[in-house]
């Protein structure tokens, strides 16, 4: 039985989103991961919540930052990171049937 660490399940949803858009991605920058959040949500993100947002991230030891340059920050995610989404998503997959099984 998978059992999710109370720092995954204490995040708000939109610092989930992080996480899974951080994975998808190959190291990406902080305006690359607020384009492809705005993107999804389809409203602003602004810099006051998208960047706060990642340092509880690195705080919490699920990403790490680096430079690409002395003005671009880099995030990707750590192994507990990994570890953490792979929990998630096997939880939920408890819940949810996959849609070629549905019978919706």
């Amino acid at each position: 039985m998978c059992q999710l660490d109370t720092e995954m399940y204490d995040l708000t949803g939109f610092q989930r989103d992080l996480l899974y858009v951080i994975a998808g991605g190959d190291d990406p920058h902080g305006l690359a991961l607020k384009a492809e959040l705005e993107d999804y949500y389809q409203s602003e993100i602004n810099h006051g919540q998208l960047y706060p947002n990642l340092d509880t991230l690195v705080n919490k030891g699920l990403i790490e930052k680096g430079t690409q340059d002395q003005r671009t920050n880099i995030y990707s995610l750590t192994r507990r990171g990994r570890r953490e989404l792979e929990d998630r998503q096997e939880w939920e997959q408890k819940y949810v049937e996959p849609a070629e099984t549905s019978s919706a």
